[in-house]
């Protein structure tokens, strides 16, 4: 399935770019599209682009952070006290 007009990416080839190894698989939705040769333009494809980035990064999470779905099984790992303070992080 096409998930970018603009640069005719499907969603198989974004999904095998966020299979690449550790070290060089894209961790954000730029990342990505680097790694792809392109950049979006219209703009239509970055909320799917961005669930399967995010859907990656959960599937390969070792930590168990707060996100991660089976989050409760990693006890081992201690949550931060909630400050009630939203961090922003600049986009790529």
């Amino acid at each position: 399935m096409i998930i970018c007009s603009c640069n005719v990416l499907t969603e198989a080839q974004v999904l095998e770019t966020l299979k690449l190894g550790h070290d060089s698989r894209p961790k954000s939705v730029a990342q990505t599209y680097r790694c792809l040769g392109c950049a979006p333009r219209c703009g239509r494809c970055l909320e799917t682009v961005r669930k399967l980035v995010a859907k990656a990064h959960l599937d390969h999470c070792h930590v168990g952070c707060a996100e991660c779905p089976g989050h409760e099984a990693h006890d081992h790992v201690a949550e931060p006290a909630s400050t009630g303070v939203r961090t922003l992080v600049p986009a790529e």
